[in-house]
């Protein structure tokens, strides 16, 4: 479990995060929507220790985050930031061997170089291995991107949870490849013991993905749960100032139109 309680975030008089409360479960795609603003990838940053809230706590399991250190919070956690940049010409591998630098210190090991084989033939990056990182399109990079963040948790530790955050991950990738992601990313869940929390802005694929559903509006929680629960016309006009239309599937998954 990941859980935040209670955390407040101010700068400069603007509280992006007002109060805000979520726990997020193992085996279950957890996603944040929300409008410009709301406060999302603050919440990210306060849930994995960029920043620091003024109020509020944070916990990986039963123990406050800053009990973790960092190395012992970097084997079990892995984040996704908005913007990755490199400025060096390094191969694919390479980046995504930066994954596994809190498992190791000096050479990587034989398990090291196994998650990264497995991370990356995971998502379908193998064969750039000895490619420039800097060549690849924006969403070639980004696939590149869940490998490393990917194989730094590929192992599970006995007792513990794994955990990941996403801050935008279908930033730069198209539609058949942001479906293919949210597709693999379910797939790990499988495995019981990860936690995964992302933001997204398409609320169609957090309807057809999430298990459970986190809409933040000026830095508050406004509705928490299932997407048929939290995506009703009246709080998503209430939270983006629009009105849609939803239709249910037989399925069960909603399908938000907007005219």
């Amino acid at each position: 479990m990941l859980t935040g309680t209670d955390l407040t975030f101010t700068v400069d008089q603007a509280r992006l995060l007002d109060r805000v409360s979520v726990a997020f479960a193992p085996g279950k795609l957890s996603l944040v929507v929300g409008p410009n603003g709301a406060g999302k990838s603050t919440l990210v940053k306060v849930l994995s220790r960029q920043l620091i809230p003024q109020s509020g706590s944070v916990r990986f399991d039963d123990r406050p985050l800053p009990q973790w250190s960092e190395r012992d919070l970097a084997r079990v956690r892995a984040v996704l930031s908005q913007n990755v940049e490199l400025a060096f010409p390094l191969r694919v591998w390479e980046v995504v061997l930066m994954g596994r630098y809190p498992h190791f210190a000096g050479a990587p090991k034989e398990d090291d170089e196994r998650a990264c084989e497995e991370a990356m033939r995971y998502f379908d990056v193998l064969d750039w291995s000895e490619r420039n990182y800097l060549t690849l399109s924006g969403g070639e990079r980004q696939r590149v991107q869940f490998a490393r963040v990917m194989a730094q948790v590929w192992y599970g530790a006995p007792g513990s949870h794994r955990w990941l955050l996403l801050d935008e991950p279908l930033t730069f990738l198209d539609i058949r490849h942001q479906f293919d992601f949210l597709r693999r990313i379910r797939t790990l869940l499988h495995a019981g013991d990860l936690v995964v929390m992302g933001v997204v802005h398409d609320l169609n694929l957090a309807a057809r993905f999430a298990d459970h559903l986190v809409v933040l509006s000026h830095g508050r929680v406004l509705a928490s749960g299932t997407p048929a629960q939290v995506l009703q016309p009246d709080l998503v006009e209430q939270a983006f100032g629009i009105r849609p239309v939803v239709r249910e599937a037989a399925n069960g998954t909603v399908h938000l139109l907007f005219e």
